[in-house]
């Protein structure tokens, strides 16, 4: 009798939470990728607060699982940490450090923030060979129960699935700003504040870039101009709200030679790929004297370096060995730097568009829609650019063009500009749309990097 019973009860639990998941929010895991997702993406990041927010205080998540923490103060404050960076793409250790939680900890809430459909994968972290391994990146999503039960209408959109066009009800646009009261919020900091420094407002209300040594860039060049959110279009204010410091937050001596060694590696091609904190440390005595990337490449430039190095940070040791003394004034570094502006291996850089040769994308499937999108663009014969319809015809057409948004607004933009390396802007255009063609070709001349000169 007391086996049966428990079975009974065991049961009774399985068919509550099967009907609880049924009837909460709840996205399964293949439909947690931006790819497949049934949210929009969110246009900024106060709009993804209060979706968090309104998923925290309805309590609409259904967990896929019987045991394990629930929606509440822990996902809030990482959700406001995602908030944070850009691109999203947090490391699990970086998430423990900051709300010193178990690692276990930090992986059931991002479970809890993709099962209620805030976070999409964009790419899953995985580990490299011979580079070691690399965090996840998200994409901030807003699940569409969130938009019924607000009452939001909506729009197909190709830069963010589906767009906000305007309010059902007041007391849609009311419950909008009391989200929005609770997006403004800082994260309170776990720590008690030392005397004397109660004035200090918490750092986390800037907006930061993803933390160095999580395998991302600190900024995304294909970041668009910040749009209003959902509150103050309800509202009729297109003004920003006023939760946002303004300033970029200062660093302190570590963070200058790792901001230093960063920049170093993104610009000198024999040293990418390189760990940056080796980087900042080889660099750290020119990092403390205030020195930039630019003076650091010029008196590089100074001597081509070999035509192959096996340790490139111990090559850049040996090379800056001095360069701190020699170069002790701010006038004798900018010397340096004019004469490296001015010299014949800087001037073709300049004029330099790529760097390296193209690699096909390594998704399956994006191969494929590209190769589809090619060979029907070559097979039908389309009049001149200037009168060609800039709305796809086919559904799999619009699939290529939102597939190639998605990236775009990602960091992304390797569709449009294979397209423009291989079949030219005629074609890339009537593929991808003039919009998004030209926003490439002008990410593309304001990101282009400095080189030094190399001996091949």
């Amino acid at each position: 009798m007391p086996s049966t019973a428990l079975s009974d009860r065991a049961a009774q639990a399985r068919t509550a939470e099967r009907e609880t998941s049924a009837s909460g929010l709840l996205v399964p895991d293949p439909a947690q990728w931006i790819s497949t997702t049934t949210g929009r993406i969110a246009p900024d990041t106060y709009t993804w607060l209060q979706a968090v927010h309104w998923a925290s205080d309805t309590q609409a998540h259904a967990p896929a699982r019987a045991h394990g923490p629930r929606f509440g103060r822990t996902t809030i404050r990482i959700a406001q940490l995602l908030a944070q960076l850009t691109p999203c793409r947090p490391g699990v250790g970086y998430l423990v450090r900051m709300l010193k939680v178990s690692e276990r900890t930090v992986q059931y809430h991002l479970s809890i923030l993709r099962e209620s459909g805030l976070l999409s994968y964009a790419t899953k972290g995985s580990r490299v060979r011979q580079v070691g391994g690399r965090a996840s990146e998200f994409v901030r999503t807003i699940p569409a129960k969130f938009d019924e039960a607000i009452g939001l209408r909506t729009a197909d959109s190709e830069s963010y699935i589906r767009k906000v066009v305007g309010v059902a009800s007041d007391e849609g646009r009311r419950t909008l700003a009391q989200l929005g009261t609770k997006a403004r919020r800082a994260v309170r900091r776990t720590k008690r504040r030392r005397p004397g420094k109660a004035g200090n407002t918490s750092s986390s209300t800037s907006p930061r870039c993803t933390p160095m040594g999580v395998g991302a860039v600190t900024s995304s060049p294909a970041a668009l101009t910040n749009n209003p959110s959902e509150n103050d279009v309800a509202n009729g204010n297109d003004q920003q709200h006023q939760g946002e410091r303004k300033g970029r937050r200062r660093l302190n001596q570590v963070g200058r030679r790792h901001q230093l060694g960063l920049e170093l590696v993104r610009q000198v091609p024999w040293l990418s790929g390189s760990p940056v904190p080796r980087v900042a440390w080889a660099v750290r005595h020119l990092a403390d004297a205030g020195w930039t990337a630019h003076q650091v490449i010029a008196v590089l430039a100074q001597r081509t370096p070999a035509t192959r190095i096996h340790r490139p940070v111990g090559f850049l040791t040996a090379r800056l060995v001095g360069a701190e003394l020699l170069y002790d004034t701010q006038a004798k570094r900018e010397a340096i730097v004019a004469w490296w502006r001015d010299s014949p291996q800087a001037a073709r850089d300049r004029h330099t568009e790529w760097a390296g040769t193209w690699q096909a994308p390594r998704s399956s499937t994006v191969r494929n829609l590209v190769r589809n999108a090619w060979s029907r663009a070559r097979e039908t014969a389309r009049p001149p650019v200037a009168v060609l319809d800039d709305q796809p015809t086919t559904g799999e057409h619009r699939e290529a063009r939102t597939t190639a948004w998605r990236q775009y607004l990602s960091g992304r933009p390797s569709l449009v500009t294979s397209a423009l390396a291989i079949a030219g802007r005629a074609q890339a255009e009537q593929i991808y749309g003039r919009d998004l063609v030209e926003r490439v070709l002008r990410l593309r001349s304001t990101t282009s990097h400095l080189r030094t000169g190399t001996a091949r």
